[in-house]
């Protein structure tokens, strides 16, 4: 058998039309107002929105604030002030706040929970901002690196290491942990060991050290350097030398004080002695 489809056709009542008509543009014209307001509002806000922004950024900055904090709470402020403009908008729209506001609440317990680990990043990295131990340019030492800080981020610290390798460390066990800063006091002291056997008169090598010191630079005379016996060994007497150097002359001086030693103890026919390791016959 065959099917039969049986099709009514459709007919529009012009007064239907016309009522539906009349309905749409009376509850445009009512909701107008409220429309027109709200753009209005937003308009307004995102102009203001911009202009506080750029005020905040010029305020902080002839506080002289890191520049990492000052973009960091410029664009903390920024988003707050658009979610406050979006609850804002929506609201003179006459949709109902208090739901998407719970639903907010909501997300954002979910994210929190989920991006525990990133949160603790977060804070240390407010902390970090706000109690300086170290600044951009800084050579630190912490988490068993050591480098030179390139950026202080808002999760990570970037590192740039002296054999150009790049280190991203975690702000939240940086925070919590110990932190080196060879910058921050402008000069260091290097902390040297020469062995000499003990034929060797020791004030004529205590004297040989000191002058080659005296006649480096790039070596600080206050503090001034100090050379002392540092420990009489079974196999050798062992010198402790400290000079004290300008941060970005302290790798120099390290180098060269060994190198400027060892020549002169040549020429005054000093031998330094090797480090011997001794073993029992058990062994």
């Amino acid at each position: 058998m065959g099917r039969f489809f049986i099709i009514k056709k459709m007919t529009l009542n012009p007064e239907q039309v016309t009522e539906y008509a009349n309905s749409f543009v009376n509850v445009l014209i009512n909701y107008s107002p409220k429309l027109v307001s709200a753009f209005i509002i937003l308009f307004v806000g995102i102009y203001s929105i911009r202009l506080i922004n750029r005020i905040i950024k010029r305020v902080m900055i002839k506080r002289e604030l890191d520049p990492t904090l000052t973009k960091f709470l410029a664009d903390i402020l920024n988003w707050v002030l658009r979610v406050l403009l979006f609850v804002t908008f929506i609201s003179n729209l006459g949709i109902e706040t208090s739901s998407f506001v719970a639903i907010l609440g909501a997300m954002g317990l979910a994210v929190g929970l989920s991006l525990q680990g990133s949160l603790s990043n977060f804070a240390g990295g407010m902390l970090i901002i706000l109690f300086k131990p170290f600044k951009v340019g800084d050579t630190i030492e912490a988490q068993g690196v050591i480098g030179s800080v390139s950026e202080i981020q808002i999760f990570v610290t970037k590192l740039i290491t002296a054999n150009n390798q790049t280190i991203f460390v975690p702000n939240g066990s940086l925070s919590n942990g110990t932190i080196i800063n060879y910058s921050l006091q402008g000069f260091r002291r290097a902390d040297l060991t020469i062995a000499i056997s003990y034929d060797t008169d020791i004030k004529k090598a205590k004297n040989i050290i000191t002058e080659v010191l005296k006649n480096n630079p790039k070596v600080l005379k206050t503090p001034a350097a100090d050379v002392s016996v540092k420990n009489l060994t079974e196999s050798a007497i062992q010198l402790a030398v400290r000079p004290w150097a300008n941060n970005e002359d302290f790798g120099a001086v390290f180098a060269e004080t060994l190198e400027n030693c060892k020549s002169a103890f040549d020429a005054a026919g000093i031998v330094i002695q090797p480090f011997v390791k001794e073993f029992s016959k058990n062994q």
